[in-house]
């Protein structure tokens, strides 16, 4: 059993954990300084919120700093009592915390979105947050645990002048002091080219899918040769993702052959080698898990010695361009095909 250094109420800091100043960062363009890694706290339908902000308190006494919330998880109420005991109890300082939240797709009009931030502030209970993302290039939204067909009538395509009055409430949130940074998340390089053209604050990040089965070569070098940070969600294949996000195509990472030999190699799960790989590549990973060993382990490795250059090498070369989250809720005419949200052919799609 993990030893523990017991703080004042009822946060713990683990002796078996890993040192918070060991753990790798990505320098923002603002010379800020983002934890490479960071605690997921999408619960999906199986996890439960109360589970979640357990593992809150639970990542941050083993080591992390960098928490990945969002309004439409339905739980930061939860978290935001998470990080009350946190740093109330003076273990960790405000500071040195790195809380990220997205804006939901149903608060991208002008008057919603500033009343959107100030209550996930509320919800968290924090006086500012580090990193503030645009959730979906669209504004719209479906209701909670819908199936796979549901399609909103109301729904639309992307359109560039209400995304960027949508970006400029994002800005006076930065003007206001009450974000740090703002960012974008699930773009394509079409949008994204329009928005840094038009954007008097730029994007600092773009959170997307990535694993080693969708690894995003085009995309992922894109964001990073212009500055921003790379942050990827799903990084161990979303096992736990909504079943009406899973198709009989999916494929596995965890299960990849590649990544099971180096796993058996190095002796540790599977999903920590996806893990070690997108830290080492270069990205900011996301994993999700309420069990201290898996959340552990992933904190672990960004601090075990790296993966051999044969072994990078080898996971390149698994990429089966296998998007798990395709979207598909947030389609704009019923009869069209996921792939019109992500501008396959370069092209924006209009409306």
């Amino acid at each position: 059993m993990a030893k523990k250094k017991p703080v004042s109420n009822g946060f713990e800091v683990a002796s078996d954990g890993v040192d918070p100043k060991k753990v790798p960062c990505k320098t923002l363009p603002t010379g800020a300084k983002i934890p490479a890694i960071g605690l997921g706290t999408f619960g999906s339908d199986r996890v439960s919120g109360e589970e979640i902000a357990e593992a809150v308190i639970g990542a941050a006494s083993v080591g992390y700093r960098h928490f990945d919330c969002a309004s439409v998880y339905g739980n930061e109420q939860l978290i935001g009592k998470s990080f009350k005991v946190i740093i109330d109890n003076g273990a960790i300082k405000r500071k040195d915390l790195w809380v990220t939240s997205k804006l939901w797709n149903d608060k991208h009009t002008e008057s919603d979105v500033v009343p959107a931030c100030q209550k996930t502030l509320k919800d968290l209970q924090l006086d500012y947050l580090d990193l503030y993302l645009v959730h979906w290039p669209f504004p719209n939204f479906h209701p909670p645990a819908c199936d796979g067909d549901y399609h909103n009538p109301n729904a639309k395509p992307y359109i560039h002048e209400n995304y960027m009055k949508t970006w400029r409430q994002m800005e006076k949130l930065v003007d206001m002091g009450l974000v740090k940074h703002i960012g974008t998340s699930n773009m394509t390089i079409p949008k994204l080219k329009l928005l840094l053209r038009d954007a008097s604050i730029k994007p600092v990040c773009n959170e997307m899918e990535l694993h080693p089965h969708f690894q995003q070569p085009e995309l992922f070098t894109f964001v990073v040769g212009i500055g921003m940070v790379a942050i990827g969600y799903s990084p161990v294949g979303s096992p736990a993702r909504p079943d009406r996000d899973k198709t009989p195509e999916d494929t596995v990472d965890i299960e990849d052959p590649v990544i099971v030999d180096i796993a058996k190699r190095l002796n540790v799960h599977p999903a920590v080698v996806c893990v070690k790989w997108a830290v080492q590549r270069g990205q900011v990973p996301i994993p999700m898990s309420t069990h201290r060993k898996n959340y552990l382990a992933n904190l672990q490795c960004t601090v075990s010695p790296p993966l051999s250059e044969k072994d990078m090498k080898a996971i390149a070369g698994i990429d089966k361009n296998c998007r798990l989250i395709k979207g598909q809720v947030f389609l704009w005419k019923e009869k069209q095909s996921w792939e019109a949200l992500w501008d396959l052919d370069g092209k924006i799609t209009p409306p």
